[in-house]
């Protein structure tokens, strides 16, 4: 009897230890976390978006830990922050998905899911997104390019649709509302390409969300061509799979465009004195201005005066050496990408 007694204490330890060890086990998982994950759920707005600046004007830093000042200024910031400039919102979303691919937090997976709500319920109906949502105050309620926002944007619908950057784990129900959102966001983009004389160039920073017309945002970012953000669209263009005759002509149009507007044999760098910036003789490079005239295809630069001007040394010294006025933009895409792409496509 008393034998007995001790083998069923013994099962019983066992299944005791075994018990805490599945519980343990269980609560380890649950426990999962990312530290710059955590940080975004505490930053996200109650609309689904996160803000570029909180309501102090200060930069959203995720590597900063979050103290009770820092908390205090997150909880001041309202929905009315929420924006796609400077990778805003999408940063996160790409960040969350990854994290909970990472750590099977479902947190970050439902905040993410919560984002995406929110780009889907802000794209206009042309296809177009505005720079922040529900704020229409300024030029935030324009189309827009700059900084990469909308192409931002619809790489992240174009990965939720192909199944791409881990966006294979977000809900399939976003599948097909991903797919109008990047026929629509398609749409708007072939609608914007700015024709000259009949021939399609590239693409402006932003545009007016009723009219389509190319549009002016701050006093030194006059309505023009711009070649940074032109880049970036036509990388997303060469994303789509079977493109159609008509993206494939956006592409070589926007494609022999640049070709057409390199400047060859100058850099934009500092003086050798070190005191200012400016255009310097260099026979291999080939840069690009930031800015077009959008009937003459000639570089402009603009100041806080709201004055447009033709040559960079007429601006204020404080723009001239606070912006990229000039950039090597096209050349990876022209030289690289673009004849691989070529190649695929039936070029």
């Amino acid at each position: 009897m008393k034998k007995r007694g001790q083998i069923f204490f013994i099962l019983f330890a066992l299944g005791l230890s075994s018990c805490a060890t599945a519980q343990q086990t269980n609560q380890g998982a649950a426990a999962q976390t990312d530290p710059i994950a955590e940080r975004m759920l505490v930053y996200q707005l109650s609309n689904g978006a996160w803000p570029k600046q909180l309501e102090d004007k200060s930069v959203v830093k995720y590597e900063i830990p979050i103290d009770e000042a820092l908390m205090a200024k997150i909880k001041a910031t309202t929905y009315m922050h929420a924006t796609i400039d400077n990778r805003a919102t999408s940063r996160e979303i790409n960040a969350l998905v990854k994290a909970y691919k990472t750590t099977h937090n479902k947190a970050y997976l439902q905040a993410a899911e919560k984002g995406l709500d929110y780009l889907l319920k802000a794209q206009y109906k042309n296809g177009g997104w505005p720079q922040y949502y529900p704020d229409q105050s300024s030029y935030r309620a324009e189309i827009t390019y700059n900084d990469d926002a909308i192409v931002n944007v619809l790489n992240i619908m174009q990965d939720i649709v192909t199944h791409s950057n881990d966006f294979d784990v977000v809900d399939q129900t976003y599948v097909a509302k991903a797919e109008n959102a990047v026929k629509r966001g398609l749409d708007c983009i072939l609608k914007t390409q700015i024709v000259q004389n009949g021939k399609a160039s590239i693409w402006a920073a932003q545009y007016d969300q009723n009219s389509l017309k190319p549009a002016k945002a701050r006093a030194f970012e006059p309505a023009s061509l711009s070649t940074s953000e032109s880049i970036n669209i036509v990388r997303f263009l060469m994303r789509i799979k079977n493109p159609t005759a008509e993206v494939k002509t956006a592409i070589s149009d926007a494609i022999n465009w640049f070709n057409t507007a390199k400047i060859t044999g100058y850099k934009f760098d500092k003086f050798p004195d070190g005191k200012d910036r400016g255009l310097i003789a260099d026979p291999s490079s080939v840069i690009w201005a930031r800015f077009y005239d959008l009937q003459t295809n000639q570089p402009i630069f603009g100041d806080r005066d709201n004055a447009v001007y033709k040559n960079i040394a007429d601006i204020s010294f404080e723009r001239r050496n606070g912006y990229a006025w000039y950039g090597t933009w096209g050349n990876n895409l022209i030289n690289k990408e673009y004849p691989k792409w070529l190649k695929a496509n039936g070029g």
